[in-house]
This record gives structure tokens, C-alpha cells and sequence, in this order.
């Protein structure tokens, strides 16, 4: 695969920073998961520590990840992430596959499962609308500011981040200083709790952990549009993800100090409810209209990244190059267009905790095959002198895989419908393949 070349210095300003590549993935990470994950975790998850142990192994999982994927970006700068890894490491077949998967529901799902809970805490807060209605209005809305120009969706994305990252702060603070009947949360370990670390229960619900930290890789997608890549990728990856873990233990702490975790199983409203019992009815709407804010702003950070695997993949292949357009901006509208329509698809016909399942186990085995992919690239010496290495190799990545192995091996055998739909996009994406290899790549 031939390498991009270099945009001239004069249009280095056109890309973006540090900063907003950072928004990026703290956008990407905070949103639908941790303000609903925790009612499908609490069903079969009764202990407390066990529960914030979920979210910090998972914070530390992503970090993992967040190395290796740093030395893949910086090592192979280019748009597309999983789809350019995969393909320039193991074979263009794998990477068209994780293309299509990323393509289809990789973004596309996430969207849509952002857009569900946007509805239902706007409707809870102020029931104006259906909340698929609503939904479907803020999948619209943001897709027209993304259309315009990168810079100023660059700049929209950074001023919501900062304010879901303000209310994210108020809660927390809320609900630890004005919590009106707090519950004692004990964090000493039992012989139970510690038991859950190695059950079916608790390897599921670190899928839903892991979807909920899963934007950490976001910035991997926008790689040719950083501004020095192969140094801000990994800055960005490690203080996004970092900061991130630490919200989230923070809020799941606020969630069970304020509700009985009874209440919250197999809730999907968890913020709005804990909301309600912290700062009252009237007080609980108002925060959850802020939840829903923040909401916004992952599916501004989707809608932004998942187009440019589209637009990677019209370039490679002849017979998709219309995802590759562009409008007069550089913005690739017609792939941003395709990925806001299937979320619109998925936000009318799916159910949510489907829907979580197999977008969840079906990322899993593409991240998991880009991990091994550092390996193929120390072994290759593909990277140029200078670029990041991953931070305490090959301890990181083993571990990484690891764990995501363990998860996967018990999503099949816990979900086994769910997991098996996630096997049949793929399925579905090699007959694809065998279409449009008729044109050989560029």
C-alpha cells in the first residue's frame, strides 16, 4: 500500500491538534456506557467492589490497548484505524473486514445506542417528544455540523466535551456532598466479592465496561488529519483514557451511593435515577437534561471519526469509491451521510441490550487481532526510527489479549445469539469482499 503524502506546512493549520484530538476520545469514552451499563452489570453483580473493580480493570484494559494502538498509529499514520492496520500487517481481506464491520455497526450501532439513551433521559427530563423522535433529531442535527468543515466541527466537538466534562464534575460533586440519604458503599474485599472477579457474570460485564471505554482508539481514525501524529496519537490515547477511568469509577461510586442497586438493575435510565434521588425530582430532571447534553457529544465524536474507514476504503477500492468524495471543505459527506443512516435504521429497529451485546463482542475480535498486529510490526521493523513504542512490551498487549480472550470465549457462551448476529456481519462482509476484489486495490 502506497504511503500518504505529507500535507505542505501551509496546510498544517487545516488539521487538528493536540486538544481536540483528546476531546476526541474523552467523547468517544463518556456517554452511553457509563450512564447505562451499570443496571445490566447490577442483575447478576450484587458487591459493590466488585462493580468499581469492573470499571477500573476495564479503565486499565484500555489503557493497554491505548499503548499498543499509539504505536500503531504512529508507526502507520493514516486514516482508517483497525482497517489500515489490519491490512497493511495481515491481509487486505482481514482489513476490509474490520472495515466493514466499523463500516456497519463498528460506529453506526454506538450512534444509535447514544441516540436511544439521549431520547429516553430528554423524554425523562422533558417528555416533548418520543425519545426516538428525539433521537432521531439529534443524529440530524449533528450530521449537518460535521458537514460543513472539520475546523468547525473540530470546534464544536472541543466547547461540548468541556461542558459534558463540567457536568460530569457537578454530579459527582453532587452526589458525594448533597446526597440526602447516602448508602454506605463498602469497598473492603470479601471472600464474594473476590470470588465475582473470575465468573461468567463479571467477564460479560466487562464487555459492557469495554464498549463503555471503547472510543480510546478514536484518534487512530483521524491519524493523516493530526497534526504530528506519531506524537500527539500517543499523548492523546494516554490522557483521554487516564482522565476517563477516573470519571467513571467516580460516577459508578455516586450511582451506588445514592441508589440501592436493586433499583438500578436492569435500568437504563441509571444517571437520570440517581439524579432524582440526589438533588430531588425537579433538581433530577434538570441533570438529566445535562446527561442527555452529554450524550451529544459522543455521537459528535462518532460522527466525526467512523466516516473517515469509509472514506479510507473508497480510496482502496475502485467499486467504493464514492464513499472516498469529498465536498469542497475535504469533509467526505457521502460516507458521512451512509453512517448517520444506519443509525437511524438500527435507532428504529433494534433493542438496546442487543444491540450493546454483539457491537460489543463483535469490536472485541478486530481490536484484539490490531493488538497482535504490534508483534507482526516489531517483527517486520516497519516503523521509522523515532515513533512511539508501546509502553512495557510485551507484557501490555499479552495482557490486553488476555483478558479480551476470556471475555469473548464467555459472551459466546453466555450470548450466544447475540454474539452469533456479530459473526454474521462479518460473514456477511467476506462475501462483500469477494465482490469487490474484482477490481484490484489502488
Amino acid at each position: 500500500m502506497p504511503q500518504p503524502a505529507l500535507l505542505p506546512a501551509s496546510d498544517q493549520h487545516k488539521k487538528i491538534g493536540f486538544l481536540t484530538a483528546t476531546t476526541l476520545i474523552i467523547a468517544n469514552m463518556i456517554g452511553t456506557g457509563v450512564f447505562t451499563s451499570l443496571g445490566f452489570q447490577a442483575e447478576d453483580i450484587k458487591q459493590p467492589l466488585t462493580l468499581l473493580l469492573l470499571w477500573v480493570i476495564g479503565g486499565l484494559l484500555a489503557l493497554c490497548g491505548g499503548f499498543c494502538y499509539a504505536e500503531l498509529g504512529s508507526a502507520l499514520p493514516r486514516s482508517g484505524g483497525e482497517y489500515h492496520y489490519l491490512m497493511r500487517l495481515f491481509h487486505p481481506r482481514l482489513g476490509f473486514l474490520s472495515g466493514w464491520v466499523s463500516a456497519t455497526i463498528g460506529f453506526s450501532a454506538p450512534i444509535a445506542l447514544a441516540a436511544m439513551a439521549f431520547g429516553q433521559y430528554f423524554y425523562g427530563s422533558l417528555p416533548i417528544l418520543s425519545p426516538r423522535l428525539l433521537g432521531t433529531g439529534v443524529i440530524v442535527a449533528i450530521t449537518a455540523v460535521h458537514l460543513f468543515e472539520l475546523r468547525v466541527g473540530g470546534k464544536f466537538q472541543f466547547a461540548v466535551t468541556i461542558s459534558e466534562l463540567l457536568i460530569i464534575a457537578a454530579f459527582v460533586l453532587c452526589g458525594i456532598f448533597l446526597t440526602p440519604h447516602p448508602i454506605a458503599v463498602s469497598l473492603l474485599p470479601t471472600k464474594v466479592s473476590l470470588a465475582l472477579l473470575l465468573s461468567p457474570a463479571f467477564a460479560v460485564s466487562l464487555i459492557y465496561v469495554s464498549y463503555a471505554y471503547s472510543g480510546w482508539n478514536c484518534s487512530n481514525y483521524l491519524a493523516s488529519e493530526i497534526r504530528n501524529p506519531s506524537k500527539n496519537i500517543p499523548k492523546a490515547i494516554l490522557t483521554g483514557t487516564l482522565l476517563v477511568l477516573v470519571l467513571y469509577v467516580l460516577l459508578n461510586y455516586v450511582f451506588m451511593r445514592s441508589t440501592p442497586l436493586g433499583v438500578l438493575a436492569g435500568q437504563v435510565q441509571v444517571g437520570l435515577i440517581s439524579a432524582v434521588n440526589i438533588l430531588g425530582p425537579a433538581g433530577g430532571r434538570v441533570m438529566g437534561f445535562f446527561i442527555a447534553l452529554c450524550l451529544v457529544s459522543s455521537i459528535s465524536s462518532m460522527v466525526i471519526a467512523g466516516p473517515r474507514i469509509l472514506k479510507a476504503m473508497g480510496e482502496d477500492y475502485p467499486r467504493l469509491s464514492v464513499f472516498a468524495r469529498e465536498n469542497s471543505r475535504g469533509i467526505p459527506w457521502i460516507a458521512i451521510l451512509t453512517q448517520s443512516v444506519i443509525a437511524l435504521l438500527l435507532l428504529w429497529t433494534s433493542t438496546f441490550e442487543k444491540v450493546l451485546t454483539f457491537v460489543g463482542f463483535t469490536l472485541a475480535i478486530f481490536t484484539c487481532l490490531s493488538v497482535l498486529g504490534v508483534f507482526v510490526l516489531r517483527v517486520r521493523k516497519i516503523a521509522l526510527p523515532g515513533t512511539y513504542k508501546t509502553t512495557w512490551f510485551p507484557l501490555t498487549p499479552i495482557l490486553f489479549l488476555g483478558l479480551n480472550f476470556w471475555m469473548i470465549y464467555y459472551l459466546l457462551r453466555e450470548r450466544p445469539l447475540e454474539s452469533l448476529a456479530g459473526l454474521g456481519i462479518v460473514a456477511a462482509g467476506i462475501i462483500v469482499f469477494q465482490f469487490i476484489q474484482r477490481s484490484p486495490a489502488k
